[in-house]
């Protein structure tokens, strides 16, 4: 991304704008409104990709990365939470649902994305094996201790964890998410380093002063208080409006997790397009580990605190997709080479994915 010496209007103009149209939906205004929400989430989505990696090409990579996953997940343990909080027992799957859904959307979706959009312009694509190997490894790991274990337990009858086994859940899901930060970014920070060209614009570009990196830091979190709020006002017409489709209810997750996951997408999509599939792929993995990783401890902390169940264990299309999808990926990224084809197998899966949720 080419850095200006000072920020431009439209970044700390968009979440302002989101939070002004989130006070006016206070005074009972009509349907059509709605659309303004829509639009004013959207400019603080991007906003918030625009902050991002203003802060990110400050501190360099791979903290970079590491600092919009842990952004973007934020958003979506925010929602998640208040979500939950409000809907009561009806939401006890919301949770499992919407990391299954970011796991699958990352996986398949944006790296699919990436991998056919990044070979499409460069024909064949290159990055480190260790990094991608550990991010893979980290979250087949958590994936399957968390949303496929709790079928097969038999201290609580169904897809369900005890208390007990939800607290070490929960810890053994922050141990593995700490131990997989530690090895990014200190003990073996090279794995996740891109091979820059020596001529890429975007990657030698002078970095923000300190000045401008602070204040697009604050902004990012205005940003994300702003889409946070303002998806959870647009979650009551999203409900009406997947019952009136006759859709499941799992969509509500998808969509969560897609609004949630946009500012990453975006990012991933642009660094493989420039040709930094290492940073494409440091973003999508990352962010999926983010989103396990510290999703399923912070609603444990509402289930043990509010007495709610929470629904863990996935169905057996579910299982089936999910390990499938982790399989696929250890294959496709498993040469440290890409090509379009594994761009059209991920995408495949995620087209699968979506139509068995909607036609299940």
């Amino acid at each position: 991304m080419k850095m200006l010496k000072s920020l431009p209007v439209w970044p700390l103009a968009a979440p302002l704008a989101g939070w002004l149209l989130l006070f006016g939906s206070t005074f009972n205004v009509g349907g059509a409104y709605q659309i303004l929400l829509v639009a004013g989430l959207i400019g603080s989505v991007l906003a918030a990709v625009y902050h991002a990696e203003v802060v990110a090409h400050r501190i360099g990579e791979p903290y970079g990365t590491l600092v919009l996953a842990l952004a973007v997940t934020l958003i979506e343990v925010a929602l998640i939470v208040s979500l939950m909080l409000a809907g009561g027992p009806e939401t006890t799957g919301l949770a499992r649902d919407t990391v299954f859904a970011a796991i699958m959307i990352i996986l398949n979706g944006i790296v699919g994305i990436c991998l056919l959009l990044g070979a499409g312009r460069h024909r064949e694509q290159t990055f480190g094996l260790l990094g991608v190997s550990a991010s893979l490894a980290t979250l087949a790991a958590i994936a399957i201790l968390t949303l496929v274990l709790p079928n097969y337990t038999s201290s609580a009858a169904g897809p369900y964890y005890n208390s007990s086994q939800l607290i070490f859940i929960a810890v053994i899901s922050l141990v593995l998410y700490g131990t997989f930060v530690l090895v990014q970014t200190v003990r073996h920070r090279d794995y996740f380093l891109p091979k820059e060209a020596v001529g890429d614009e975007e990657v030698h570009a002078t970095p923000p002063t300190p000045t401008v990196a602070w204040v697009s830091a604050g902004a990012l979190l205005v940003c994300l208080g702003a889409v946070v709020l303002l998806a959870k006002s647009l979650a009551p017409a999203l409900e009406t409006a997947i019952a009136a489709m006759g859709a499941p209810k799992t969509l509500v997750g998808i969509v969560i997790a897609a609004i949630v996951l946009l500012p990453e997408g975006l990012a991933a999509v642009r660094a493989a397009r420039a040709n930094r599939l290492q940073t494409s792929l440091n973003l999508a993995l990352g962010s999926a580990l983010a989103s396990i990783g510290l999703t399923i401890p912070a609603v444990v902390v509402v289930s043990l605190a509010t007495g709610l169940t929470i629904t863990l264990g996935l169905d057996i299309k579910s299982t089936v997709l999910l390990l499938l999808s982790l399989m696929v990926a250890t294959l496709s990224l498993g040469t440290g080479r890409t090509t379009v084809m594994q761009g059209t197998v991920h995408l495949v899966i995620f087209a699968v994915y979506l139509f068995t949720t909607i036609v299940p």
